[in-house]
């Protein structure tokens, strides 16, 4: 049986709400709260599951001074 192949994370398009998490160093709550902003053009909503635009998502956090 193959193994499942995996991307790094840093490699992924699109990350859950842990992984961004994991990546950001935010924590899951924080960026639930910032991500339920109509606004918010880093998520995409794939039924009620809730991910992260990778590229768009690192974008935002490099031109926020505080979250």
């Amino acid at each position: 049986m193959d193994e499942k192949r995996q991307l790094p994370i840093w490699e992924k398009p699109t990350l859950t709400l842990e992984e961004a998490a994991a990546y950001t160093n935010i924590g899951i709550n924080r960026l639930r709260d910032i991500s339920n902003d109509d606004d918010c053009d880093f998520v995409v909503w794939v039924g009620s599951k809730r991910l992260f635009k990778r590229k768009k998502l690192e974008a935002f956090i490099d031109s926020q001074f505080s979250l």
